[in-house]
């Protein structure tokens, strides 16, 4: 391996087009399961949008105790962890997700 690629490795992400389809079918998902997007839930719709698994739910509740969560800083995770689910095209939040989400606070 060359010195120069050890420093700057050559990327293999998605291109443009792709992400952007991504966000879109993941908007499309959105609109059909709630009538907008995510970010807009409120707390009784959030609810429904996020339905979680026992284990899920357990470590969400964990994590929250533990790094001090507000009510509103969970609703906000559940949020982000929804996103990042229908990013994935997924129907149901898993541990993955909520792990993401959680990554994403700052302390």
């Amino acid at each position: 391996i060359p010195p120069g690629d050890l420093l700057t490795p050559r990327c293999t992400g998605e291109d443009s087009a792709t992400v952007r389809a991504r966000v879109d079918r993941s908007r499309a998902r959105q609109e059909h399961r709630q009538g907008g997007p995510n970010a807009q839930l409120s707390p009784g719709e959030l609810a429904s949008a996020c339905i979680l698994g026992k284990r899920e739910k357990t470590a969400l509740e964990g994590a929250a105790t533990q790094m001090r969560l507000s009510g509103r800083g969970l609703h906000r995770t559940l949020r982000v962890a929804r996103t990042i689910a229908d990013l994935a095209s997924c129907e149901t939040i898993d541990m993955a997700h909520i792990s993401e989400a959680l990554a994403y606070r700052s302390e």
